[in-house]
């Protein structure tokens, strides 16, 4: 009788071995064919966060304050980034959008600056109007 049970155990562990190896194998699920890539932690813990870009403002050469940074658009192309700047406009009113590619954007000490840039300037270039969602 004792047998038995030992018997009937080794077939009951034997069993519940082959089920989590099995379970084990199907979570691992299809092979993927994602390509990694090696990123210095130090280069992108440099980097600035579009997070805190938002809303800073933009001065000139001349410490001028000449637009606000208003959001940072990717093209789906290329990907391209572009700053969104928001013009002009008196506490809210009158605003006017341009898009500026984000390499003229030149950031220094906390401060973004387009050196040769000034409000009438970007003033003039074509109103940058969101796609609807």
């Amino acid at each position: 009788m004792q047998q038995a049970i030992n018997r009937s155990c080794r077939i009951g562990v034997a069993g519940l071995l082959a089920a989590l190896v099995s379970t084990a194998v199907l979570a691992q699920g299809a092979p993927q064919s994602i390509t990694e890539r090696h990123t210095e932690v130090m280069q992108t813990g440099s980097g600035f966060r579009a997070s805190k870009l938002s809303g800073a403002n933009v001065y000139n050469r001349d410490k001028d304050k000449i637009g606000t940074i208003d959001d940072l658009v990717v093209s789906p192309s290329d990907h391209t980034a572009f700053a969104i700047l928001s013009v002009g406009g008196f506490l809210g009113m009158g605003k006017h959008y341009v898009a500026v590619p984000f390499g003229d954007l030149q950031i220094n000490a906390k401060q973004v600056t387009m050196p040769d840039a000034t409000k009438s300037s970007l003033e003039a270039l074509p109103e940058f109007k969101y796609a609807p969602d």
